[in-house]
């Protein structure tokens, strides 16, 4: 089925989910027959699906395995000149709008179906995880600001994006603006393969299938937004935690080493959390206190998000 025009438009449906594991942030990845790195993703017909989210969670469990719960939309991706949107083969070459949605979960399981696996989400964007001042950072300011050529207006952009300087605010939720940046200066694998005058950079990145990344970027952005306004990092946790399991958890998803003291503080400030009167005995130390989420779920406008103080 196809709309809008002489060569049509097909409508695509993504998903971004994401999950903790072994302390790190997880995206739900499947792989294409090129075997390229691929999040879950399948066409909508509207002759066949009711709904955009029952066509998404049919594709997402029959690709993965994984049942998904709530979800929100993130964007409708469908720029024209890059590979993603991808066409349709054959003489139509209808063009795909992708319509990307953002999961998370505290149940990550192993998948079975063949190419399905949690994938760090962080090893896709290592420059995004700053707490082990990647020497992908001082690689990508040196090409950055070759592309620019004294350009004011790039450079102004290189600095609100990638501060060079250890006192200037990151900003961890403009994840999307990074990957484009890197995109638009020929530094990605996506680049070089959808242009001819891109010379990627060797990050140690993990290139995705299509618009993918760009979809992925946006998941992560928004969830790490999303941390400062609303208690999400609770989707991802375990029923009972420890206040330093639950920093680490913060730390996976920004990227970014936390004020443990500050962190605990502001916390407990919120409401948020309250003691189990129980103790981890799994912590290989001291046994620490568990903790609870009061249950004032994600969605809900009254619940309050958590301060991520950062270290310095």
């Amino acid at each position: 089925m196809s709309w809008g025009g002489e060569h049509g438009v097909r409508i695509g449906l993504s998903a971004v989910v994401m999950a903790l594991r072994s302390g790190r942030l997880c995206v739900l990845t499947t792989e294409t027959p090129d075997h390229e790195l691929a999040l879950p993703f399948g066409p909508f017909d509207p002759a066949e699906d009711r709904t955009f989210e029952r066509a998404l969670r049919s594709f997402v469990t029959a690709q993965t395995g994984f049942g998904l719960g709530f979800v929100e939309q993130l964007y409708t991706f469908g720029d024209a000149g890059r590979a993603a949107p991808r066409r349709t083969p054959g003489p139509d070459r209808q063009r795909e709008v992708s319509v990307g949605y953002l999961a998370l979960t505290a149940d990550a399981v192993d998948m079975a179906p063949p190419g399905a696996r949690w994938t760090p989400a962080l090893d896709i964007f290592p420059w995004e995880d700053r707490r082990n001042a990647p020497k992908a950072l001082k690689d990508i300011l040196t090409a950055l600001t070759a592309w620019a050529a004294g350009d004011a207006n790039r450079l102004e952009r290189i600095e609100a994006l990638f501060p060079a300087t250890a006192s200037a605010r990151w900003d961890e939720t403009r994840v999307l603006e990074r990957y484009e940046l890197l995109y638009e200066a020929g530094l990605v694998a996506e680049a070089a393969r959808d242009r001819d005058d891109a010379t990627p950079l060797d990050l140690h990145d993990r290139p995705m299938a299509s618009d993918h990344r760009r979809i992925l970027a946006t998941g992560l952005g928004r969830l790490r937004s999303k941390l400062r306004y609303r208690p999400v990092l609770f989707e991802l946790t375990p029923a009972t935690f420890t206040l330093s399991a639950l920093q680490t958890a913060a730390e996976a998803v920004v990227g970014l080493n936390l004020h443990k003291q500050n962190f605990r503080r502001s916390v407990e400030r919120t409401g948020l959390v309250e003691p189990t009167g129980r103790l981890s005995t799994g912590t290989g130390g001291r046994p620490a206190e568990l903790f609870r989420f009061t249950g004032a779920g994600p969605r809900d406008g009254q619940a309050p998000g958590l301060a991520l103080p950062t270290l310095r």
